[in-house]
């Protein structure tokens, strides 16, 4: 995160965690940036609701929080988010709900109206809206949002279902694929949206991503090297003004060139 020290932003380790965010979490990256978002968190008020609102979101987040340790509730529902409500059907198999058994990092939040919980195994992301009056060991159904986009959330929501299933006893084995090319550009976004932000030019941007060898080799007027850095700052930007909203409802874990 770009501060007053240049220096922080040079480490690309401090970025590898980015490659297995997704969407609704890249989201919130580039958000938490933005000037103005971090200028209405230190002044919010008296209607702190309204103001995240304004920013797509129903609670405000604090932006010192990357997205490891956040969890921004948005406005808009991510496509893969699950609804869980307690079965009415007595009939069928019972399947408790046992939040606690659930694998993986945990994080839950009440935004007034629901709870909202987030499980994280490996690079598998599962987002949960709890209905308030399911409790632990009720029995529960499984539910998308209708509309345009049901079929588009059933799908990317389906992967992730397994997750919720507690009755298995034995470890889950989770298999991690290489990260894409789409995951390593908001990598090298961000980091040089960093760069911009705590004021670094565009060539020193380049010598942090490429290395100073390289920027000295090919750095001149039409280089496809300053080119190339050009875009990455102009992406990083475009996403940090509002571009953020569009990456709550993308997938953006997709397979390597490995796979």
């Amino acid at each position: 995160m770009a501060e007053s020290n240049a220096a922080q932003w040079y480490p690309t380790a401090a970025y590898l965690y980015v490659l297995h965010l997704d969407g609704p979490a890249l989201a919130w990256e580039y958000l938490r940036r933005n000037p103005d978002y971090r200028r209405d968190w230190l002044r919010r008020g008296v209607d702190p609701i309204q103001v995240a609102h304004r920013w797509g979101l129903r609670l405000l987040e604090d932006p010192k929080c990357d997205a490891r340790d956040a969890q921004p509730d948005w406005t808009s529902d991510p496509n893969h988010l699950v609804h869980i409500r307690p079965d009415d059907d007595t009939g069928g198999e019972p399947h408790p709900f046992r939040i606690w058994r659930l694998p993986g990092y945990k994080s839950l939040i009440h935004d007034g109206a629901r709870w909202v919980l987030t499980c994280q195994l490996a690079r598998r992301i599962l987002r949960v809206a709890i209905a308030p009056t399911l409790e632990d060991g009720m029995t529960y159904a499984v539910a998308v949002r209708a509309g345009a986009r049901m079929a588009l959330r059933w799908r990317a929501a389906e992967t992730e279902l397994p997750l919720l299933d507690t009755t298995y006893t034995e470890p889950i084995a989770v298999v991690a694929h290489r990260p894409g090319r789409n995951a390593l550009l908001h990598l090298r976004a961000l980091q040089a949206l960093d760069g911009t932000l705590a004021g670094a030019s565009q060539r020193e941007v380049a010598e942090v991503l490429f290395g100073c060898a390289t920027v000295a080799k090919h750095w001149y007027d039409d280089s496809d090297l300053r080119a190339q850095v050009r875009r990455l700052i102009r992406r990083g930007k475009v996403f940090m003004r509002g571009g953020y909203r569009h990456l709550v409802h993308t997938e953006t874990t997709g397979k390597g060139r490995s796979d």
